[in-house]
Parts: C-alpha cells; structure tokens; sequence
C-alpha cells in the first residue's frame, strides 16, 4: 500500500505541473489579449487610446514579456498563494473566487449528496429485483434523465414556476433578501431556492449512477463465489451487503475524481441560465475577455482539483478493492 500511495504522489505532482504550463499556454493561444479585447470594448464607446497609453498599459499588464517569463511570474506567485490581479475587474483574483466560492460548494456538495442518496438505493433495488416494475419505472426515468440537458430542465422549470406558481425559479435569493444581511429569514429563503439548482444538476448524474449500479451490481450477483456464499447458508441480506455492493460500489468513489472540481466550477450553463453567483459564469467571463490570471488560475485550480480528486478516488478504491493495489 505505501508503494501504491508514492507512485499516485509522484504521479500527481508530474500531472499538475504539465497542467499548470499547458493550460496557460492554451489561454495564450487565441489571437490577441486582454488588452486587444479591453481597446475594442472602449472603442465601442467612442473613447480612443492613444500609443503612449497603449504601451503603458502593456508594460503594466506584463504583455509584451515573453510567454515564458509570464508563466514564471504567474507561476512563482501561485506557489506562494498569490493568483495574481484581474485585468478585467482590477481586483486581486482570490477575491473574486472566494466571494463566489460559497455558493458554488454548496450547491455542488449538496448535488453530490442528492446524487449518491438517490442513486445508491435504486440501484440495488433495481438489480435485486430485475424485470419488476420498479426496474423497469428505474429504467425508463434514469433514461429521460441522461437525455435531457440540464439547462433545458432548468429553462422548463422555470417556465413551470412562473406560469404555474407565479414564482422565479432562478437565482438563490428572493428579492426582498438579496442585499439583506444574513438572518434566520435569509437561511431559510436560501434554503427554499436551493433545491431546484440541486434537481436541475443531479438528475443527470443521478440516472447515469442507477444505471451504473445496477449493471455492476447484476455483474457481481451472477459470480460464482456468490452462489458459494448462498450454499453456505449466508443470508441473502448479509451477502448482498458484504460483497456484491461492496465491490459494485467502486463507480461511485471513482466519481470524487470528477465531482471535487465539480465543487469549484458547478455548472456553467445552468449557472447562467438560472442567474446563480457561483464560480462558472465568472470563469467563463475570463475566457471570453482573456483575462489571463483569472482563467488561469481557474483552469489551474480545476485541474488540481481533477488530479487530487483522481488520487483520492484511486486510494479509496485501493482501500475498497484490495485487488487494485496489485495492479
């Protein structure tokens, strides 16, 4: 196990700092920069930059420096928990993540918890009885579910809320407690909001993990040390827990691998679509206006993220499947 654990660090550190440098290569690659995109929206205005103030705003920005000299000093800054400033908002680029970060943990550690929950009991279910009509009622929801997009969900939820209910479905706040300090008041309106994002971004990975229990859990209950287990007398009950769920469960640790950068980005589309003040429309923000040290240190931390999720995920599954280790 101590040898497994050393090959996924060694492994990790090599992943995450040819991340670092590709990703900040890709956010170089488009034509122009952050200054291109900001002279244009200014000339949109009708205000024109003359070649002193363009110059100055380069030396400033660092952008006539070579690519690798700018990584280095991003780099060299991130290594010591300094992302940079943000060319777009003028303001240090933690702060603009860490005032979104909340939400976006919440409503994506809430998802992952609706996903599990739900999905883990179906699953069995629906394997441990299958051709019944749960399996069947499973099968066909866990089908619309993974063939609906989720901003179409959210786009006809809100639809619903407003011609049926006569509330907005979007945002996380009512009106009256957007701006409002926090108070008992403002947890429970959050709360009342909260579960149509956790509907929206759970159905479909809750009907992908019903399918994928159930399909390993059938896998594992037609093995033969399972019909070994039965004719030794184990109960039916104790079988299916000691065993079968044991090792079909490794589907669900292996997704920690994509669900902690989940926690930082959440989802995008649906993110913009129902107006929520989370990480991805910031992010995406940065990407269109190349906003390098923001998109940077976004791509940056989701990768990390990815790859520390992936080795935890490859640890626990260790821990859960011995045969992993040995592989």
């Amino acid at each position: 196990m101590p040898q497994f654990i050393a090959k996924r660090v060694i492994s990790t550190i090599v992943t995450l700092l040819a991340v670092a440098v590709t990703s900040f290569i890709l956010i170089q690659l488009p034509p122009g920069d952050f200054l291109t995109s900001y002279i244009a929206q200014l000339e949109s205005t009708g205000t024109v930059l003359d070649e002193s103030e363009v110059v100055s705003l380069q030396q400033r920005y660092g952008l006539n420096d070579p690519i690798y000299v700018q990584f280095a000093k991003w780099f060299g800054n991130v290594l010591q928990g300094d992302f940079g400033v943000s060319f777009q908002y003028n303001r240090p680029v933690n702060e603009l993540i860490w005032d979104r970060l909340g939400y976006t943990f919440l409503i994506s550690f809430s998802t992952l918890m609706f996903t599990w929950i739900v999905a883990l009991p179906i699953g069995i279910y629906s394997a441990t009885h299958q051709y019944s009509f749960g399996d069947y009622f499973a099968t066909l929801i866990g089908f619309i579910g993974r063939g609906i997009p989720d901003f179409m969900l959210a786009l006809i939820l809100m639809w619903i809320g407003l011609t049926v209910f006569g509330v907005s479905a979007g945002g996380l706040f009512s009106l009256e407690y957007r701006n409002a300090p926090w108070s008992w008041g403002k947890v429970l309106d959050l709360l009342s909001h909260l579960w149509v994002p956790i509907i929206i971004l759970g159905t479909s990975n809750t009907a992908g993990l019903i399918r994928i229990m159930r399909n390993n859990l059938l896998d594992e209950l037609h093995k033969p040390y399972v019909e070994t287990a039965r004719s030794k007398g184990l109960s039916e009950y104790r079988l299916l827990w000691k065993y079968p769920v044991r090792l079909a469960l490794n589907p669900f640790v292996s997704t920690v691998g994509w669900s902690l950068p989940t926690l930082i980005s959440g989802d995008t589309i649906v993110a913009v679509v129902l107006g929520l003040p989370t990480t991805g429309p910031l992010l995406l923000s940065a990407l269109l206006s190349q906003d390098m040290y923001l998109a940077g240190s976004f791509v940056l931390i989701l990768s990390a993220f990815t790859v520390i999720g992936t080795f935890v995920s490859d640890i626990l599954l260790a821990v859960l499947d011995p045969r992993i280790r040995f592989d």
